[in-house]
């Protein structure tokens, strides 16, 4: 019998998830894919995926798993990685493009240790928790993040822990010197009915 036939992303996370456990690299999903993991829909077919690294790896030393794995990188100054931290890949099976961000210490870090197992058609796949997913896009606060927003406190409802948000935000705001996080989630949340 023939194995299912899997979407292009999920052949991407089944090849990332291999590769990154051949490096020992904790990781999970965010960004677009997490949001369509949570119930929105969005067209798109950016993978964002944050890792958890040592301060002194290099993009070169991760290279060769992840070309066993099919994936090239989509870029050509080798001092990209270490200046941003980001490693731009392409998926070669599939053409599409994947970004690995290293984990900073702290918030990152939380994000990891929260992060929630989820089938991504057949695939197990570590999930940025949905609460934590809210955090992100309200920082990012481009209009399709919000938009985003939206979505995720209708569809997930009371999976969306509004007291840890507003803890969190708050917090970046301190961090950053800003005071509009809260109230933009504020805003957010008071537009979206609650099913509790």
């Amino acid at each position: 019998m023939r194995p299912p036939v899997r979407s292009p992303v999920a052949d991407l996370l089944a090849d990332l998830a291999a590769a990154l456990a051949e490096l020992g690299l904790p990781w999970y999903l965010f960004g677009a894919q997490a949001a369509i993991v949570y119930g929105v829909a969005r067209l798109t077919a950016d993978v964002d995926v944050t890792v958890k690294a040592p301060l002194d790896a290099t993009a070169g030393a991760w290279l060769p798993a992840l070309a066993r794995h099919r994936f090239e990188p989509r870029f050509g100054d080798d001092g990209f990685f270490a200046r941003t931290r980001v490693l731009p890949l392409q998926h070669g099976a599939s053409g599409l493009p994947v970004d690995l961000v290293v984990a900073g210490p702290g918030l990152e870090d939380e994000f990891l240790a929260r992060a929630v197992l989820r089938d991504v058609d057949g695939v197990a796949v570590p999930v940025v928790d949905p609460s934590d997913l809210v955090i992100l896009k309200v920082l990012a606060a481009r209009p399709k993040d919000l938009e985003d927003v939206t979505t995720l406190l209708g569809v997930q409802g009371p999976a969306i822990d509004d007291g840890r948000v507003r803890h969190v935000l708050a917090q970046l705001e301190a961090a950053l010197g800003q005071s509009d996080l809260v109230p933009l989630f504020e805003r957010l949340r008071a537009g979206v009915p609650r099913r509790d």
